[in-house]
């Protein structure tokens, strides 16, 4: 039986491991959580969501669903979890982090040939392997990754939203809606009026940020902290995270001047999380700024929101279209750290270098994924984009070329050349 090594399990790892496991691999995943601390987990579990809990759109009219149905006929585990995790969020793919996480980690585990190592890996070997330590990548490794690659890595600075206690919430002034038409009333909402509106921005720009480096303040623009966004401009905020269209409630005589939203973390409905709140504040900042949001008073709060390092490879310079490194063949780069952004654009990344390490091994050439995929796309973005210019990218329409009137077309030739491309390499 071939043995394969993974390093990291995150869903990357996960999705490589369950992959490769199901094809009659060994693998051998080395995860250092729990014994090194790194200060955005919160668990032992592979798969664990470490920011917010929505795997975005669930519409294939949007490029990252038309991903997930794509991850679905490769069998992607992380598509089975939330399947089975999922709880409201309107148009979203939402998850109780929890249930999602045990579900992953129960699902490895009940394969014999699966071995988790609760060690941290410093070097690499000459061992077929996986490196799927995500964003988070440091310490000799990512030292090594340097010098093996030849090329110094990248890395901007993440955000995760604080969570609160739902029992905590003040529902004369919370109310369920979700925005427009979607499906249900899955999110709460908190609503300003045009002073608690200003009181909460001016607060807000004048709060305590947690220190960082001067070298540390490259931010993500998709996700950024809430305060970034409010220095932005006075009304920035009511125009991106707190904007109040759709969200008016029966009985109500106008739209409220500005809204926070909140969505469920768990099937419990006991826990919500700060829709767009990402932040670098002190965690006491945190409770005095959020506590002014209506509704919010006395809100407890279960976690806080955090920074932390998104470490990522200069993929143009240094992957191969198979994810494999140009100057170590045998070692493939999955999830984050090739340079993809997002939860399920990770977890596609992860099955795909798995997908292609199999095909290494069974003697046939290298194929790569349809170019009319979302999938296929993303990953020859990785290797094609301008050296200059290249930033962590999101699934979206504009891989692949295509206006909003063609999107129906696209997606049904994106699934079909999936499955016949699945097809022809006897997947």
């Amino acid at each position: 039986m071939q043995t394969i090594k993974i390093i990291g399990g995150g869903l990357a790892g996960s999705e490589a491991a369950y992959y490769l496991l199901k094809h009659g691999y060994e693998v051998h995943l080395y995860e250092r959580r729990p014994l090194y601390d790194d200060l955005a987990h919160h668990s032992d579990l592979l798969g664990e969501l470490v920011c917010s809990n929505s795997l975005k759109s669930r519409r294939l009219d949007n490029a990252c669903g038309l991903l997930k149905e794509e991850m679905r006929l490769l069998g992607s585990l992380m598509m089975e979890a939330a399947s089975v995790s999922e709880v409201p969020g309107g148009n979203a793919l939402c998850v109780d982090r929890d249930r999602f996480a045990n579900y992953i980690s129960d699902k490895l585990f009940k394969f014999p040939s699966f071995h988790l190592h609760r060690s941290e890996i410093k070097d690499l070997t000459d061992e077929l392997t996986i490196v799927a330590t995500g964003p988070l990548t440091d310490g000799s490794l990512l030292e090594t990754l340097q010098k093996v690659s030849g090329q110094e890595n990248l890395s901007f600075f993440d955000a995760s939203s604080p969570i609160v206690d739902a029992a905590s919430l003040n529902y004369e002034i919370v109310y369920a809606k979700s925005r427009f038409a979607q499906e249900d009333d899955a999110y709460l909402n908190c609503p300003f009026n045009k002073e608690q509106y200003e009181t909460f921005v001016r607060e807000l720009l004048q709060a305590e940020r947690a220190p960082l480096h001067s070298f540390d303040t490259k931010y993500f623009e998709g996700c950024l902290p809430i305060e970034v966004i409010a220095s932005r401009g006075n009304e920035t905020l009511r125009h991106g995270p707190l904007k109040p269209f759709g969200l008016r409630k029966e009985g109500m005589e106008r739209t409220p001047y500005a809204v926070a939203q909140l969505r469920t973390e768990n099937g419990l409905f006991s826990a919500y999380n700060l829709v767009g709140f990402q932040t670098n504040l002190t965690y006491s900042e945190q409770k005095r700024v959020f506590s002014l949001i209506p509704g919010l008073e006395k809100a407890r709060f279960l976690r806080y929101g955090l920074m932390h390092r998104n470490t990522y490879l200069f993929a143009p310079r240094v992957l191969n279209a198979d994810l494999s490194l140009k100057n170590a063949q045998h070692v493939f780069i999955a999830g984050q750290l090739s340079g993809v952004e997002g939860y399920v654009e990770s977890g596609a990344a992860g099955l795909a270098a798995a997908f292609y390490l199999h095909q290494r091994l069974k003697g046939r050439g290298f194929a790569p994924f349809p170019p009319q995929t979302i999938l296929g796309s993303l990953l020859r973005y990785l290797t094609v984009a301008d050296g200059k210019t290249f930033a962590p990218m999101n699934a979206n329409w504009g891989l692949l070329n295509v206006a909003k009137k063609q999107r129906e077309e696209a997606i049904a030739t994106s699934l079909s050349s999936l499955k016949a491309y699945l097809k022809d390499v006897d997947e």
